[in-house]
């Protein structure tokens, strides 16, 4: 029997065992792929480089959200962005890091990566915000807006919020960095694509904003930062017939997930508070994970992101639903027979 290394539970999606048959362990949309999307990157033509200039996209972009062109820029991936953002703060004078609570480790990592010193106080600092959270699915609790030098917001989870209300009003998005990454949305993780919507009065202040030069941060982009399947998942992801597909989803995942929590608490599993497509939840005793994933299941296990004894559930379908059950009720009835 092959053995999943222990750094595998670190991590969501595909390990040395592959990708497990009912994956709990990522945030993806559990209805995707999304049909309209998928085949858009089927059809994209990887014989070819992609426009350097990627000309028609971030007008696309832009078009959606409502903003000028000039205020999006395209990342190859979310942590391609998170990295790019810290050593570009870094040049900037930026000398140290804000961070949630619990949060997506490249956050912290790009901040030792470059130097920046993790600090409670926001002055002067880069503050980093995520809503809905992760690993937690709740709205984010500090907010230093008028306070830090550089705040991010990752909205990665943004289309997949099932209850509650965003934190920031239309205005106050404008003052900060917007972070996309509709792969998850779309249920097509393995394609690696994300874009940053400027703030607002970059482009207004004379001089940039707080000093901050964001033609620089244009430069330090590689040379085809996307390639042809990124840019067909963008162009999809701004179409009117994804965006239907989208919204089609939410009620069907908000039913899954009562389901699911259900089903964890008759187990005896508390589970917190989420505003998204995943939630955390605790055993009522340890688990043996390994034989969990050759039982062809995979959660993810918290620790990482400061939650030890706690797992991030993604909200699946009732019959992977029911397969973890079966599988959680195996290895505890092995558990109590081996003690």
């Amino acid at each position: 029997m092959t053995r999943t290394p222990d750094s595998a539970w670190t991590h969501g999606g595909a390990d040395a065992l592959g990708a497990a048959r009912f994956d709990f362990s990522t945030n993806s949309n559990a209805c995707g792929p999304c049909p309209q999307a998928l085949a858009a990157v089927q059809a994209a033509d990887a014989s070819h480089y992609p426009d350097p200039a990627y000309t028609t996209l971030p007008q696309s972009l832009a078009a959606f959200h409502g903003v000028a062109p000039e205020r999006v820029l395209l990342a190859g991936s979310a942590s391609e962005a998170i990295f790019r953002l810290t050593a570009w703060a870094q040049q900037q004078g930026v000398g140290s890091v804000c961070l949630p609570d619990h949060h997506y480790g490249d956050y912290a990592r790009a901040a030792q990566a470059w130097g920046l010193l993790r600090s409670n106080d926001p002055t002067d600092a880069l503050c980093w915000a995520c809503e809905p959270s992760s690993p937690l699915g709740q709205s984010h609790a500090h907010w230093f807006l008028n306070r830090a030098r550089l705040t991010v917001l990752d909205r990665a989870y943004a289309p997949l919020r099932l209850s509650g209300e965003a934190s920031l009003s239309t205005t106050q998005l404008d003052q900060v960095w917007q972070l996309f990454t509709p792969n998850k949305a779309l249920g097509l993780t393995g394609v690696r694509a994300a874009y940053l919507i400027a703030p607002g009065p970059l482009l207004k202040r004379a001089g940039g904003l707080k000093g901050l030069d964001i033609e620089r941060l244009k430069l330090m982009a590689p040379s085809w930062v996307l390639g042809a399947h990124g840019v067909a998942l963008l162009q999809a992801w701004v179409s009117p017939e994804v965006q239907a597909w989208l919204t089609s989803c939410l009620p069907l995942l908000r039913d899954w997930k009562v389901r699911q929590i259900d089903l964890l608490q008759q187990l005896g599993w508390q589970v917190a508070p989420s505003e998204a497509n995943y939630f955390c939840a605790r055993p009522p005793a340890p688990m043996d994970m390994a034989t969990l994933r050759q039982h062809g299941i995979k959660l993810r296990d918290a620790t990482s992101f400061g939650l030890p004894g706690w797992y991030r559930l993604g909200v699946l379908a009732p019959q992977a639903q029911d397969a973890l059950v079966a599988a959680l009720t195996h290895t505890t009835t092995i558990l109590e027979t081996s003690t």
